[in-house]
Protein backbone atom coordinates (compact mmCIF):
# COMPACT_ATOMS: atom_id res chain seq x y z
CA UNK A 1 0.00 0.00 0.00
CA UNK A 2 3.01 2.58 -0.89
CA UNK A 3 3.61 4.50 -4.32
CA UNK A 4 6.38 3.63 -6.29
CA UNK A 5 8.31 6.59 -4.81
CA UNK A 6 7.78 5.32 -1.36
CA UNK A 7 10.05 2.14 -2.18
CA UNK A 8 13.41 1.54 -3.50
CA UNK A 9 11.96 1.46 -7.01
CA UNK A 10 14.69 2.60 -9.94
CA UNK A 11 11.73 3.44 -12.23
CA UNK A 12 13.47 1.24 -14.92
CA UNK A 13 10.29 -0.27 -16.53
CA UNK A 14 11.88 -3.35 -16.88
CA UNK A 15 8.29 -4.49 -14.61
CA UNK A 16 6.29 -3.85 -17.38
CA UNK A 17 7.96 -5.92 -19.79
CA UNK A 18 7.90 -9.20 -18.06
CA UNK A 19 4.27 -8.76 -15.95
CA UNK A 20 1.53 -11.31 -17.98
CA UNK A 21 -1.12 -9.90 -16.79
CA UNK A 22 -0.57 -5.85 -17.42
CA UNK A 23 -1.28 -5.07 -14.47
CA UNK A 24 2.08 -2.55 -14.56
CA UNK A 25 1.71 -0.12 -17.71
CA UNK A 26 4.01 2.97 -18.31
CA UNK A 27 2.42 6.60 -17.27
CA UNK A 28 0.65 7.38 -20.77
CA UNK A 29 2.13 11.04 -22.05
CA UNK A 30 0.62 10.63 -24.94
CA UNK A 31 -3.26 12.54 -24.40
CA UNK A 32 -1.23 15.78 -22.83
CA UNK A 33 0.99 16.30 -26.24
CA UNK A 34 -1.93 15.82 -28.09
CA UNK A 35 -3.75 18.62 -25.88
CA UNK A 36 -0.12 20.54 -26.41
CA UNK A 37 -0.29 20.06 -30.10
CA UNK A 38 -3.65 21.27 -30.48
CA UNK A 39 -3.34 24.54 -28.16
CA UNK A 40 -2.64 27.36 -30.86
CA UNK A 41 -0.26 28.99 -27.80
CA UNK A 42 1.98 26.45 -27.45
CA UNK A 43 5.21 26.24 -29.17
CA UNK A 44 5.65 22.08 -29.23
CA UNK A 45 9.63 21.46 -29.40
CA UNK A 46 10.28 17.67 -29.74
CA UNK A 47 13.63 15.79 -29.39
CA UNK A 48 14.85 12.41 -30.11
CA UNK A 49 17.09 10.02 -28.49
CA UNK A 50 19.91 8.12 -30.29
CA UNK A 51 18.15 4.75 -29.60
CA UNK A 52 15.08 5.61 -30.78
CA UNK A 53 16.13 6.03 -34.52
CA UNK A 54 17.36 2.56 -34.31
CA UNK A 55 14.25 1.10 -32.54
CA UNK A 56 11.02 2.92 -34.26
CA UNK A 57 11.30 1.02 -37.55
CA UNK A 58 10.54 -2.11 -36.01
CA UNK A 59 7.15 -0.93 -35.09
CA UNK A 60 6.47 -0.41 -38.88
CA UNK A 61 7.61 -3.83 -40.04
CA UNK A 62 11.18 -2.90 -40.15
CA UNK A 63 14.51 -5.54 -39.10
CA UNK A 64 15.22 -4.18 -35.82
CA UNK A 65 17.93 -2.01 -36.00
CA UNK A 66 17.27 -0.14 -39.54
CA UNK A 67 17.55 3.49 -39.09
CA UNK A 68 14.70 5.88 -40.42
CA UNK A 69 15.89 8.90 -39.29
CA UNK A 70 14.78 11.39 -41.69
CA UNK A 71 10.94 9.81 -41.68
CA UNK A 72 10.79 10.10 -38.04
CA UNK A 73 11.79 13.82 -37.86
CA UNK A 74 9.34 14.35 -41.34
CA UNK A 75 6.23 12.07 -38.88
CA UNK A 76 6.80 14.48 -36.48
CA UNK A 77 6.16 17.39 -38.22
CA UNK A 78 2.76 15.70 -39.91
CA UNK A 79 1.41 15.21 -36.10
CA UNK A 80 1.75 18.56 -35.35
CA UNK A 81 5.00 19.30 -33.98
CA UNK A 82 6.47 22.73 -34.45
CA UNK A 83 10.63 21.94 -34.08
CA UNK A 84 12.17 18.84 -34.01
CA UNK A 85 15.87 18.75 -32.52
CA UNK A 86 18.12 15.93 -31.94
CA UNK A 87 19.39 14.95 -28.32
CA UNK A 88 22.85 13.81 -30.31
CA UNK A 89 23.47 17.85 -30.06
CA UNK A 90 22.78 17.76 -25.72
CA UNK A 91 24.77 14.23 -25.54
CA UNK A 92 27.96 16.14 -27.49
CA UNK A 93 27.35 18.62 -24.76
CA UNK A 94 27.09 15.48 -21.99
CA UNK A 95 30.41 14.58 -23.09
CA UNK A 96 32.15 18.30 -23.44
CA UNK A 97 30.93 18.46 -19.74
CA UNK A 98 31.69 14.55 -18.62
CA UNK A 99 35.60 14.63 -19.99
CA UNK A 100 36.35 17.87 -18.61
CA UNK A 101 34.96 17.24 -15.16
CA UNK A 102 36.71 13.83 -15.29
CA UNK A 103 39.90 15.71 -16.38
CA UNK A 104 39.49 18.01 -13.47
CA UNK A 105 39.12 15.47 -11.06
CA UNK A 106 41.95 13.47 -12.08
CA UNK A 107 44.47 16.88 -11.99
CA UNK A 108 43.24 18.56 -9.45
CA UNK A 109 41.68 15.99 -7.37
CA UNK A 110 37.96 18.48 -7.59
CA UNK A 111 35.98 14.87 -6.95
CA UNK A 112 36.23 11.31 -5.85
CA UNK A 113 37.33 8.41 -8.17
CA UNK A 114 36.22 6.45 -10.38
CA UNK A 115 33.88 9.29 -12.01
CA UNK A 116 30.34 7.27 -12.99
CA UNK A 117 27.80 8.69 -15.66
CA UNK A 118 25.28 10.36 -14.65
CA UNK A 119 22.97 10.48 -18.01
CA UNK A 120 20.53 7.43 -17.07
CA UNK A 121 17.83 8.24 -14.63
CA UNK A 122 17.49 4.37 -13.76
CA UNK A 123 20.86 4.27 -12.78
CA UNK A 124 21.35 7.31 -10.56
CA UNK A 125 17.80 6.20 -8.82
CA UNK A 126 19.35 2.97 -7.99
CA UNK A 127 22.61 4.73 -6.53
CA UNK A 128 20.24 6.96 -4.94
CA UNK A 129 18.67 4.61 -3.25
CA UNK A 130 21.02 1.06 -2.54
CA UNK A 131 24.40 3.03 -2.69
CA UNK A 132 24.59 6.45 -1.54
CA UNK A 133 27.75 6.61 -0.61
CA UNK A 134 28.80 6.53 -4.28
CA UNK A 135 26.40 9.53 -5.18
CA UNK A 136 29.47 11.89 -4.85
CA UNK A 137 31.27 9.35 -7.64
CA UNK A 138 28.42 10.67 -9.89
CA UNK A 139 29.13 13.41 -12.26
CA UNK A 140 27.56 16.31 -11.68
CA UNK A 141 26.00 16.83 -15.16
CA UNK A 142 22.70 16.85 -16.04
CA UNK A 143 21.35 14.59 -19.02
CA UNK A 144 21.47 15.04 -22.58
CA UNK A 145 17.26 15.05 -22.34
CA UNK A 146 17.64 17.45 -19.29
CA UNK A 147 20.49 19.59 -21.03
CA UNK A 148 18.98 20.02 -24.31
CA UNK A 149 15.34 21.07 -22.69
CA UNK A 150 16.91 23.33 -20.10
CA UNK A 151 18.50 24.78 -23.40
CA UNK A 152 15.41 24.98 -25.26
CA UNK A 153 13.87 27.01 -22.75
CA UNK A 154 16.42 29.47 -21.86
CA UNK A 155 19.39 29.59 -24.74
CA UNK A 156 17.01 28.90 -28.13
CA UNK A 157 13.93 31.35 -26.74
CA UNK A 158 15.97 34.25 -26.06
CA UNK A 159 17.82 33.82 -29.55
CA UNK A 160 14.59 33.18 -31.59
CA UNK A 161 12.57 36.32 -29.13
CA UNK A 162 10.01 33.62 -27.84
CA UNK A 163 8.53 33.37 -24.45
CA UNK A 164 10.10 30.29 -22.81
CA UNK A 165 6.52 29.92 -20.80
CA UNK A 166 5.02 29.04 -24.51
CA UNK A 167 7.17 26.15 -25.46
CA UNK A 168 6.27 22.88 -24.54
CA UNK A 169 9.23 20.25 -24.23
CA UNK A 170 8.55 16.79 -25.80
CA UNK A 171 10.77 14.08 -25.30
CA UNK A 172 11.04 10.88 -27.21
CA UNK A 173 13.15 8.38 -25.16
CA UNK A 174 13.67 4.80 -24.90
CA UNK A 175 13.12 4.28 -21.45
CA UNK A 176 10.08 4.93 -18.79
CA UNK A 177 13.16 5.87 -16.35
CA UNK A 178 13.21 9.45 -18.35
CA UNK A 179 9.05 10.13 -17.19
CA UNK A 180 10.64 10.12 -13.51
CA UNK A 181 13.72 12.23 -14.73
CA UNK A 182 11.24 14.85 -16.09
CA UNK A 183 9.35 15.09 -12.92
CA UNK A 184 12.47 15.55 -10.56
CA UNK A 185 12.26 19.04 -9.20
CA UNK A 186 15.93 20.38 -9.48
CA UNK A 187 15.37 19.93 -13.40
CA UNK A 188 12.42 22.56 -13.46
CA UNK A 189 12.07 26.62 -13.78
CA UNK A 190 14.52 27.23 -17.15
CA UNK A 191 11.21 29.04 -18.17
CA UNK A 192 11.39 31.31 -15.09
CA UNK A 193 8.46 29.95 -13.06
CA UNK A 194 9.53 28.14 -10.23
CA UNK A 195 8.73 24.16 -10.23
CA UNK A 196 7.93 24.09 -14.07
CA UNK A 197 9.21 21.27 -15.76
CA UNK A 198 12.21 21.40 -18.04
CA UNK A 199 10.73 18.74 -19.97
CA UNK A 200 6.69 18.65 -20.45
CA UNK A 201 6.31 15.25 -21.34
CA UNK A 202 8.17 12.23 -22.19
CA UNK A 203 7.02 9.45 -25.18
CA UNK A 204 8.80 5.91 -25.19
CA UNK A 205 9.19 4.79 -28.47
CA UNK A 206 6.09 2.29 -28.21
CA UNK A 207 3.43 5.78 -27.78
CA UNK A 208 5.55 7.55 -30.66
CA UNK A 209 4.56 4.27 -32.65
CA UNK A 210 1.03 4.73 -31.71
CA UNK A 211 0.97 8.03 -32.22
CA UNK A 212 1.77 7.98 -35.81
CA UNK A 213 -0.26 5.00 -36.39
CA UNK A 214 -3.47 6.27 -34.91
CA UNK A 215 -3.22 9.35 -37.12
CA UNK A 216 -2.85 7.61 -39.91
CA UNK A 217 0.61 8.33 -41.37
CA UNK A 218 2.14 5.60 -43.45
CA UNK A 219 5.71 6.69 -42.19
CA UNK A 220 7.49 4.20 -44.34
CA UNK A 221 6.79 6.43 -47.39
CA UNK A 222 7.53 9.86 -46.21
CA UNK A 223 10.26 12.04 -48.08
CA UNK A 224 13.73 12.58 -45.63
CA UNK A 225 13.25 15.83 -43.54
CA UNK A 226 16.24 17.12 -41.52
CA UNK A 227 16.13 18.27 -37.94
CA UNK A 228 15.56 21.67 -37.68
CA UNK A 229 19.02 24.18 -36.72
CA UNK A 230 21.23 24.65 -34.66
CA UNK A 231 20.26 22.15 -32.54
CA UNK A 232 19.62 19.49 -34.75
CA UNK A 233 23.97 19.41 -35.74
CA UNK A 234 25.88 16.23 -33.76
CA UNK A 235 28.83 14.00 -34.30
CA UNK A 236 29.34 11.00 -34.05
CA UNK A 237 30.08 10.52 -30.34
CA UNK A 238 26.71 11.42 -29.35
CA UNK A 239 25.19 9.07 -31.55
CA UNK A 240 27.13 6.17 -29.51
CA UNK A 241 24.74 7.04 -26.51
CA UNK A 242 22.45 4.11 -28.19
CA UNK A 243 25.16 1.79 -27.38
CA UNK A 244 26.00 -0.24 -23.92
CA UNK A 245 29.19 1.83 -23.24
CA UNK A 246 28.39 4.44 -25.77
CA UNK A 247 28.72 7.26 -23.17
CA UNK A 248 31.79 5.95 -21.41
CA UNK A 249 33.93 5.91 -25.35
CA UNK A 250 32.49 8.76 -26.17
CA UNK A 251 33.82 10.65 -22.64
CA UNK A 252 36.93 8.74 -23.77
CA UNK A 253 37.70 9.83 -26.90
CA UNK A 254 37.17 13.79 -25.75
CA UNK A 255 39.19 13.56 -22.73
CA UNK A 256 42.05 12.26 -24.57
CA UNK A 257 42.40 14.65 -26.86
CA UNK A 258 41.47 17.21 -24.46
CA UNK A 259 44.62 15.54 -22.92
CA UNK A 260 47.28 15.70 -25.63
CA UNK A 261 45.77 17.83 -27.67
CA UNK A 262 45.99 15.81 -30.56
CA UNK A 263 43.59 14.01 -33.06
CA UNK A 264 42.89 10.21 -32.21
CA UNK A 265 44.88 7.58 -34.03
CA UNK A 266 42.16 4.76 -32.83
CA UNK A 267 38.59 6.44 -33.04
CA UNK A 268 37.05 3.80 -31.29
CA UNK A 269 37.51 2.60 -27.65
CA UNK A 270 35.95 -0.72 -28.24
CA UNK A 271 37.39 -2.42 -24.74
CA UNK A 272 34.46 -0.30 -23.13
CA UNK A 273 31.70 -1.74 -24.66
CA UNK A 274 29.29 -4.60 -24.03
CA UNK A 275 27.67 -5.12 -20.95
CA UNK A 276 29.59 -8.16 -19.03
CA UNK A 277 31.71 -7.01 -15.93
CA UNK A 278 33.21 -3.85 -15.10
CA UNK A 279 34.94 -2.09 -18.45
CA UNK A 280 38.30 -0.58 -18.32
CA UNK A 281 40.80 0.70 -21.13
CA UNK A 282 44.67 -0.63 -20.52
Amino acid sequence: NKSLNEVPCTMCGQCINVCPTAAFIDQDNTERVWQAIADPDKIVVAQIAPSIRAAIGEGFGLEPGTPIVGQMVAALRRLGVDIVFDTDFSADLTIMEEATEFLERVSKGTGPLPMLTSCSPGWVNFVEKFYPEFIPNCSTCKSPMSMMSALVKTWYAERENIDPKKIYNVAIMPCTAKKYEMARPELSGSDGVEGSPDTDAVLTTRELIWMIKCYGIDMLSLPEEDFDSPMGLATGAGDIFGTTGGVMEAALRTAAVKLTGKPLDELEFKEVRAVEGLREVP
